[in-house]
């Protein structure tokens, strides 16, 4: 299994960075690769390693890559939250799949954030070399990510909600004792493994306050308005213990033309290390089905 890293310049404006991306297995192997997208915005790459499992299995190329201003990427800790937009992303993106010469031909598998991103890249841009499309643990809006996490909130116990609470509205996101109430949240409801993977550990290190205090550009983003155009074969994954419960998923399945939904009964945010054997089996069958 062979790994290529590289980085792509990517021009905005009069300005060039560079996106990294790492490429496991070869892109000229006749079988079409897999763009990963990771979560946040502001989580790196390295919880979605494991997805390398797809090249093993399938011989599925799978690329990774850092967007822009996290891991190995350009970091510009300087810009406005303006800047900050989903156009840039999918420019970003739009960017890589043609600098690794696969515009013709490549699926998309996003996780949360990543998802987001995809969905809305396929609603959006209608790549014409998209042609299937993964949706893991993803919001079709951010509304109903706030009403699902307030649902999940309740279930805490009373003395962590009030901890919360009180820290959320005095705005001390980086106190220990609100850093601990959050965590509590984290192991019922992002990974119910423990202790962590090391891949997750990794990517959390750089990721801001929480997952459910939702806070600059991404407050009120959702696709619910375009998701009815995405022509491709997209398959939905989430877990009964998920930030993304059903009912932020369930539009996706209801106005998608061509989609299936498979839901993880284990699993809360991370069914790729909560219920590996069977994650990657049903995405393998779908990722390479004629």
């Amino acid at each position: 299994m062979s790994r290529t890293e590289g980085k792509a310049d990517f021009v905005v404006g009069d300005e060039t960075f560079q996106t990294w991306y790492e490429i496991v297995g070869d892109l000229k192997s006749g079988i079409r690769p897999l763009v990963t997208l990771h979560g946040g915005p502001g989580i790196p790459h390295h919880g979605l390693l494991t997805h390398d499992t797809l090249n093993k299995v399938h011989g599925i190329p799978v690329i990774f890559y850092d967007q822009l201003g996290v891991g190995a990427s350009t970091h510009l800790p300087n810009k406005p939250k303006e800047f900050w937009t989903e156009a840039l992303f999918m420019d970003e993106l739009d960017n890589l799949v043609k600098h690794l010469g696969i515009t013709d031909n490549f699926d998309i598998l996003g996780h949360s954030w990543g998802g987001m991103l995809g969905s809305a890249y396929a609603a959006k841009r209608h790549p014409a070399g998209l042609k299937r499309l993964v949706l893991v643990d993803t919001p079709s809006s951010m509304d109903l990510w706030d009403e699902s996490c307030a649902i999940l909130l309740k279930g805490l116990p009373e003395e962590t909600q009030k901890v919360i609470q009180k820290h959320q509205e005095a705005g001390t996101l980086e106190d220990p004792e609100y850093k601990a109430a959050v965590q509590v949240f984290y192991n019922k409801h992002v990974c119910r493994l423990d202790p962590w993977p090391e891949n997750v550990l990794e990517s959390f290190k750089g990721a801001g306050p929480n997952e459910f205090y939702i806070t600059g550009s991404l407050r009120g983003w959702t696709v619910l308005d375009v998701i009815h155009t995405i022509t491709q074969e997209t398959l939905l994954v989430n877990g009964r213990y998920d930030e993304a419960q059903d009912i932020c998923v369930a539009p996706f399945f209801e106005k998608i033309p061509k989609v299936k939904w498979i839901h993880m009964a284990e699993s809360s945010h991370m069914p790729y290390y909560e219920e590996a054997e069977r994650y990657f089996r049903l995405v393998g069958q779908f990722l390479s089905a004629p």
